[in-house]
């Protein structure tokens, strides 16, 4: 057997350990609902995940290797800022929502690449960001503008 071969062998076997069950590996994080208002309206609840801590943001969404068409992650953050994201250890695609101050979508980054460590801004003063599979705005119509309505845990 070549040595790149085997050595790709070892990578595969070892990614089960890393790809936990979404409930396994989301132990911890505080669930709640967000409610998107889209301009066509439609309400779509999504079941989250809140990333509250430093350290849960940090963690986010690495390694899970599933999600459900309406469960997302939303990372809250207690002033507005330019916040800055990125895919490292991230097996899913994502849509990232960011929402500003006024309860609306300020920017989607669609379709964002797993495992890259290309930061991805929102552009301007946002104070929270919501991760859902990629493809979802697309899909339900979700646009910059809209609202977003967090039901804290």
């Amino acid at each position: 057997m070549s040595r790149p071969l085997a050595l790709l062998l070892l990578l595969l076997a070892g990614l089960p350990a890393f790809a936990q069950d979404t409930a396994t590996r989301l132990a911890g994080f505080p669930r709640g609902q967000v409610i998107l208002v889209t301009s066509a309206a439609r309400c779509l609840q999504i079941d989250a995940w809140f990333a509250e801590s430093t350290e849960q943001r940090g963690r986010g969404l690495m390694y899970v290797d599933q999600m459900g068409e309406f469960e997302g992650m939303w990372f809250s953050y207690p002033e507005p800022a330019v916040i800055v994201m990125w895919m490292k250890n991230t097996v899913l695609p994502l849509d990232m929502v960011f929402v500003g101050r006024d309860g609306r979508v300020a920017r989607i980054a669609a379709d964002t690449v797993p495992w890259s460590e290309e930061r991805i801004s929102s552009g301007g003063p946002a104070t929270g960001v919501l991760e859902l599979n990629a493809g979802f705005a697309a899909r339900w119509g979700l646009a910059r503008g809209d609202r977003v309505v967090v039901m804290a845990p």
